[in-house]
């Protein structure tokens, strides 16, 4: 749930600066030092880091052969670059 309400968020975000022509500088010189913003953001990092291993997880036994345990650890590898690449981002973006 968390998840889909973040997607809509940020699809609405998108929609409203493309059609508002703002540039990635004008962006950017909205988010920085926003922390609503960044918080809203991490969260929705939290989310996916969250929901796509367990989807990675089912995708590598069922679709590629791996066992249980090679496909959780990848998985699960995947999420904890997932976040920290994500929390880095919203990090740069909002500092």
């Amino acid at each position: 749930m968390v998840l889909a309400l973040c997607v809509l968020v940020h699809l609405g975000v998108l929609i409203y600066a493309v059609r508002g022509g703002l540039s990635a500088a004008g962006i950017l010189g909205r988010t920085q030092g926003n922390w609503a913003f960044g918080a809203f953001y991490a969260v929705f990092v939290v989310a996916c880091a969250v929901h796509v291993p367990v989807g990675l997880a089912n995708i590598a036994r069922e679709w590629w052969g791996l066992r249980e345990d090679a496909a959780l650890w990848l998985s699960r590898a995947f999420g904890v670059l997932l976040l920290v690449m994500g929390l880095r981002a919203v990090w740069a973006v909002v500092a």
